[in-house]
């Protein structure tokens, strides 16, 4: 039987607080918790893993460590919008964090791009041509 991986360090604590208080200008509230996570998709079984979470410009982060130098993330707006960031897990938290915000901003600005009538041409032209490809729902 696996130990479970100790809570988030107080240096990486400091490093999401830090990077939260650079994205959005001012403190934000992280709450600490636990998910159950399938680690392993082909095993059935769920495993408690520490978790951060934060709310933000009305979408929910999440930030779970699998053990040392090993984490996840996503955010979400509702149960029915999950979003991960293209890659499963990252040995870094740094890489973590600042992989899961720049994929929510570039989300969120594609949110609002919707609601304001741009399309997919308008993208293509905003991109320099390159095809646009959206954050990945999980």
């Amino acid at each position: 039987m696996s130990r479970p991986p100790p809570k988030f360090t107080a240096s990486e604590r400091r490093l999401v607080t830090q990077t939260l208080e650079e994205r959005y200008g001012r403190q934000v509230q992280l709450l600490d918790a636990d998910a159950e996570l399938l680690l392993d998709p082909l095993d059935s079984d769920v495993t408690s893993r520490p978790t951060l979470a934060w709310e933000e410009r009305g979408a929910n982060f999440v930030l779970f460590k699998i053990a040392d130098n090993r984490f996840r993330c996503q955010f979400y707006y509702t149960a029915a919008e999950q979003f991960g960031t293209g890659k499963d897990e990252y040995d870094t938290l740094g890489d973590c964090i600042i992989t899961l915000l720049q994929v929510q901003s570039d989300h969120e600005r594609e949110r609002e791009g919707v609601r304001s009538g741009m399309n997919a041409v308008d993208f293509s032209k905003a991109n320099d041509g390159e095809e646009y490809f959206p954050p990945i729902i999980i």
